[in-house]
């Protein structure tokens, strides 16, 4: 804190006493400073102490000191230093009069304490004050770089820096939206300030803006360089910042310019390879496909999935709530735009919170009054495939594709490919036609497995059902990856057929399914 009129009369040094003014010690002193001119208003800046010796005034005439003290208050002067013993043995009766009726504080000053003495006194609790500010700055920077750098990313730095200015912080995207706020109770508040950010964002960066009123001061600062707007970060408190707490922003803001733009740079990066590992499933190559999502889309691959395309003038909502509830869940996210980016194709892990949140956020929008519909709302249409595997990734495509047709026809924002079905199949494989073939199709298969040279039906019913996932299948079967590969290279074998083929897993899949009541527990 700076030096303040009390903390000055507590120096044990100096020996002053307070004559008027005693319930306004707590005035910040911004310098002290002596003069005997009988107007010193034009020379001071405001929040000085004042030291006085009255050579040329008349301290002893009521009016004189009315008029004075007077000036003094009118230029925010902190207070009034006068030193007895000099011109004056004590304080003079009409200026402690005057003091204590403008409410200015007035200390007596010894003659044994210099003037040089209490100028060195604030200097020297001035610059205290600064370098523990610089001290504070400085570890504020360091800790939101290491808030940055650790991997809490842009939305540590927000919190860090909240706890910093005793305030809150948030971050906007381009557009506006809120991307990060701490306290969680901030979020709203930020979101009232979107109007602001939009505004400052059409100006060259760097820009920035004071907005709030009387018992709140928010801060706008656009991150980005040149005219190059990446964002904006809102910083609110009950009193201006500091000079460590400004520290802390600036450091905030260059953090968050440089993770922003690293962001947007590895989330293309991102989108490159997404693109070409959906190009892949898409192409049938799901083991190429397999090597280059690595570990970045990897886990996506060993699970059954669902795959959705989008079309909307602004998709960026929709996939925004589903990366968010991907992130929470710590789900794996795939999403490729094609085209001009009106269209974007998601793969979002089946029964996972990402399709939760595309389906909330349809009925959301088809739960709008008309009236109260944006253009996006309206435009926009969703369709979700059934799941899959990556085998078979090009069909989830093609169901996706057709759901969105119906979606658009309907003027639906999301239609499942399920709600395409007029109903189920298995009631079909009941026909004794369909069991002939379904059992000459399985026998060679049968009369392997009952020769005990393993269990090449389960394995393959484990492998289909996992949509060809040997993790997944090969963990159901309680067997390792390499043993359920050989088994299926010796289905193909002896059934003289490539799994590879999509007629060939649907054949076999319906005759499992027509066999299933006796030879499999229902």
């Amino acid at each position: 804190m700076p030096p303040t009129l009390a903390s000055l009369v507590q120096h044990p040094a100096l020996r002053l006493k307070v004559r008027a003014g005693a319930d306004r010690l707590a005035t910040p002193v911004r310098w002290a400073h002596a003069s005997e001119l009988a107007d010193p208003v034009p020379y001071m800046e405001g929040g000085e102490l004042l030291l006085i010796t009255a050579t040329s005034l008349d301290a002893e005439d009521p009016g004189t000191m009315r008029r004075y003290v007077r000036r003094l208050t009118g230029a925010q002067v902190a207070g009034l230093g006068f030193a007895v013993g000099v011109t004056y043995d004590e304080v003079p009766h009409a200026l402690v009069e005057a003091a204590e009726e403008a409410g200015l504080p007035l200390l007596e000053v010894p003659r044994r304490t210099p003037f040089i003495a209490i100028s060195k006194a604030v200097s020297a609790a001035i610059a205290a004050d600064q370098y523990r500010a610089v001290t504070a700055g400085f570890e504020a920077q360091r800790e939101l770089t290491r808030a940055a750098l650790v991997g809490e990313g842009p939305a540590g730095v927000v919190t860090r820096l909240a706890a910093h200015v005793d305030g809150w912080a948030a971050l906007y995207d381009t557009a506006g939206a809120v991307v990060a706020a701490a306290p969680e109770w901030a979020a709203r508040r930020a979101a009232g300030l979107t109007a602001d950010v939009r505004r400052l964002g059409d100006r060259a960066a760097p820009a920035s803006a004071v907005v709030g009123g009387p018992e709140e001061r928010v801060e706008l600062q656009s991150l980005g360089t040149g005219r190059l707007t990446r964002g904006a970060l809102a910083v609110g408190t009950a009193f201006a910042l500091g000079t460590a707490e400004r520290y802390a922003v600036h450091s905030a803001v260059a953090l968050l310019t440089l993770t922003t733009a690293r962001s947007r740079a590895l989330q293309e990066a991102e989108q490159r390879l997404g693109a070409a590992v959906l190009q892949l499933l898409l192409a049938g190559q799901s083991d190429h496909a397999r090597a280059v999502a690595g570990d970045l889309y990897g886990a996506l691959l060993d699970a059954p999935f669902r795959l959705i395309i989008v079309e909307s003038p602004d998709p960026e909502p929709l996939t925004d709530a589903m990366e968010a509830a991907a992130a929470r869940s710590g789900e794996t996210l795939l999403t490729v735009p094609e085209g001009d980016g009106d269209r974007v194709v998601v793969l979002a892990a089946d029964g996972g919170a990402a399709v939760a949140a595309c389906a909330a956020y349809a009925r959301a929008c088809e739960g709008r009054p008309a009236g109260e519909r944006g253009d996006d709302d309206v435009a926009m249409a969703a369709g979700l495939s059934a799941p899959a595997g990556p085998i078979a990734a090009s069909a989830a495509y093609k169901q996706a594709g057709q759901a969105l047709s119906v979606a658009r026809r309907r003027g639906s924002a999301l239609v499942e490919h399920e709600e395409l079905a007029s109903g189920s199949v298995l009631p079909l494989l009941a026909d004794d036609a369909v069991r002939a073939f379904a059992d000459g199709m399985l026998r060679p298969l049968l009369e392997h497995d009952a020769k005990g040279r393993g269990d090449l039906v389960a394995s393959l019913r484990a492998w289909l059902s996992r949509h060809g996932q040997w993790d997944a299948a090969a963990a159901d079967l309680g067997v390792h990856r390499h043993t359920l590969r050989y088994r299926m290279r010796r289905v193909e074998e002896i059934l003289g057929r490539s799994l590879d083929d999509p007629d060939v897993r649907m054949e076999l899949w319906l005759a499992l399914k027509a066999t299933a009541a006796t030879t499999y527990p229902a």
